[in-house]
C-alpha cells in the first residue's frame, strides 16, 4: 500500500482527539513516526523510562488499529525524510512544536522534507491557546498569573463542546522502516532502579483515559478541599499523562467542564482543577517569551544572588536526608515512583533555594533527571516561581518552615510515615519534628536567607 502522509508524533502519544492525525487520515493512508532526536534523547532517567512504556503502548494500539510505528533515532529532519523516500509520502503532519527550542529543529526538518518535495504540515492544539493570543492591555506577554488567568478563563467557552467522534483511519504499517523498541535504549542499565516506577504507573493512552475518569467521578467534587494534602490521593496525578500527550489539554479541559455542567455541586472543584490547568498554560506562555527560562534569571538582579555552593548538602537533598521530614519524604517518593506531590514539590524547592540557598538550576537538574512528567515549561517556571526570581514570583521573604508545613498539611503524620516509615513510630506531632543532625537549623537559615535577599530589595 503506497503511503499518502506520515503523521510525526512528538509529545502527543495518543491516537484520539488529534487534530495531526485528523488531517493525515484525510489525505489517505497513513504511516505513524516517532523520532529519538536529541530533544528525546536529552530527557532524564525517568522520563526516558516512561517514554519507553509510552511507545510500547502506542504500537499496541496502532497494532490493535491495523498499523505499525516506526521507530527511527537520530536527527528528525534526516530521518523523516528518509522515511517519506522510502514510503512515498508527499505530506507530513505534525503538532506544532509547544517548546521554543523545538521550533528550530522544526523548522530544519521542514527545509530538509522540502528539499525531497515533502510538506510538513504542522496543527494547533498541543496548549489550550496559542501564546499569541492572550496578551495585557498593552499587547505584552502577561507576567503575574491572575490578569491572565482573568484573560484566559473568558475564552472557556469554545473547549466545552463534546468530545470529536472517533476517527477511522487508514493505517500503514510502519514497522518495515523501524528499529526496534530496546534499540533505543530509554530503559536504564543494571543496576534496574525502576520497580518503584512500575509499581506507581500503568503508562499509555487507555491507561491516562482511565485516571481522568476516575478523577471526574472521585476527586473531582472536593478537589479544592483536598489537594494540598500529599497523604490524601485528592490530585488527578494526570500531569505526565499531559507532559507525553496521552491525553489533549482541550480533552481534559472539555470534560472537566461537562462534568461541571451536568453537576453543579462539581464547579468548585472544577474550578480549582482548571486554574491549575491554565496555571500550565500560563508556565509555557512565558517560556514562550523567555526561551532561555531554564538558564536565566527571569529578573535580572538576581543574576547577583550569593548562592552557596554546598556539594554535601545537595546531596542530602537528593538522597531525602536533610533532617525535615516532610522535605526527606516528599524526596524519597519521587526518588520511588518519579512523581511528587504538588505541596512536597514547593517544599522541598523552598528548602533547597531558601534553606540550603542553593542555586535554583541545581534542584532543576534533578527534577529534571528524576520526574517522569519532567517539563521542560513548567519546571524551569516553577522552579524560578519558587526562588522569586521568575514571573508571578513567590515574595523573597516567604520561606516554608518546613516543620509547620508537615503539621499543617500532613496532620496525621501518614504521608511521613509512608516515605519515612522508621519515624512511624512517633507520636503525630513529632514525626514533623526536625532531626538533632538535620542538615541546618531552620531558624538560622532563614534569617540568612532573607539577609541575601534583602541585598537584592533595591533592585528587585
Amino acid at each position: 500500500m503506497a503511503v499518502s502522509s506520515i503523521l510525526w508524533f512528538r509529545d502527543d502519544l495518543r491516537l484520539a482527539d488529534h487534530a495531526a492525525l485528523a488531517a493525515a487520515a484525510c489525505d489517505g493512508a497513513v504511516l505513524p513516526v516517532f523520532v529519538l532526536d536529541e530533544t528525546f534523547s536529552a530527557v532524564g532517567g525517568a522520563a526516558k523510562w516512561w517514554l519507553h512504556h509510552a511507545l510500547a503502548a502506542l504500537g499496541r494500539d496502532l497494532a490493535a488499529a491495523g498499523g505499525g510505528l516506526a521507530l527511527r533515532r537520530g536527527g528528525a529532519a534526516a530521518e523523516l525524510a528518509a522515511v517519506a523516500r522510502a514510503a512515498g509520502a508527499a505530506t507530513v503532519h505534525a503538532y506544532a512544536a509547544r517548546i521554543p527550542a523545538e521550533r528550530a529543529r522544526q523548522a530544519r526538518a521542514a527545509a530538509e522534507l522540502a528539499r525531497h518535495g515533502v510538506r510538513l504540515v504542522l496543527h494547533d492544539g498541543a496548549l489550550l491557546h496559542d501564546p499569541a493570543a492572550i496578551r495585557s492591555g498593552a499587547g505584552t506577554p502577561y507576567a503575574v498569573f491572575t490578569p491572565f488567568w482573568r484573560a484566559f478563563s473568558r475564552l472557556d467557552a469554545a473547549w466545552c463542546r463534546a468530545d470529536p467522534p472517533p476517527l477511522e483511519a487508514v493505517w500503514r504499517d510502519g514497522r518495515e522502516f523501524s528499529l526496534r523498541l530496546e534499540d533505543l535504549g530509554l530503559l536504564p542499565g543494571p543496576p534496574d532502579w525502576a520497580a518503584g516506577l512500575r509499581a506507581a504507573w500503568t503508562v499509555g493512552e487507555a491507561a491516562a483515559e482511565d485516571r481522568l475518569e476516575r478523577f471526574v467521578a472521585d476527586g473531582l467534587r472536593d478537589y479544592a478541599a483536598r489537594r494540598d494534602y500529599p497523604a490524601e490521593a485528592g490530585t488527578s496525578r494526570l500531569s505526565p499523562d499531559l507532559r507525553w500527550g496521552h491525553l489533549c489539554p482541550r480533552r481534559v479541559w472539555r470534560r472537566v467542564r461537562l462534568a461541571m455542567a451536568a453537576d453543579p455541586a462539581l464547579e468548585a472543584g472544577g474550578w480549582a482543577f482548571l486554574r491549575q490547568l491554565a496555571w500550565r498554560e500560563f508556565a509555557h506562555h512565558v517560556l514562550a517569551a523567555h526561551p532561555d527560562l531554564a538558564r536565566r534569571n527571569l529578573r535580572p538582579a538576581f543574576d547577583a544572588f550569593p548562592w552557596v555552593d554546598d556539594a554535601t548538602a545537595l546531596r542530602r537533598w537528593q538522597r531525602g536526608e536533610t533532617g525535615f521530614p516532610l522535605v526527606d519524604a516528599a524526596m524519597r517518593e519521587l526518588w520511588t515512583t518519579g512523581w511528587m506531590h504538588n505541596r512536597g514539590r514547593m517544599a522541598a524547592a523552598s528548602f533547597l533555594v531558601k534553606d540550603l540557598r542553593c542555586d535554583w538550576r541545581r534542584g532543576l537538574a534533578w527534577f529534571d533527571d528524576t520526574l517522569v512528567d519532567a517539563d521542560p515549561a513548567l519546571d524551569p517556571f516553577g522552579w524560578q516561581w519558587v526562588a522569586g526570581s521568575g514571573a508571578d514570583a513567590a515574595p523573597y521573604f516567604r520561606v516554608f518552615n518546613p516543620v509547620t508545613q508537615g503539621r499543617k498539611f500532613d496532620p496525621d503524620g501518614l504521608y511521613v510515615a509512608r516515605w519515612r516509615p522508621e519515624l512511624a513510630s512517633r507520636p503525630v506531632p513529632a514525626r514533623h519534628d526536625a532531626a538533632a543532625d538535620a542538615v541546618v537549623d531552620h531558624a538560622a537559615a532563614r534569617a540568612a536567607a532573607l539577609a541575601a535577599y534583602r541585598g537584592l530589595k533595591n533592585t528587585l
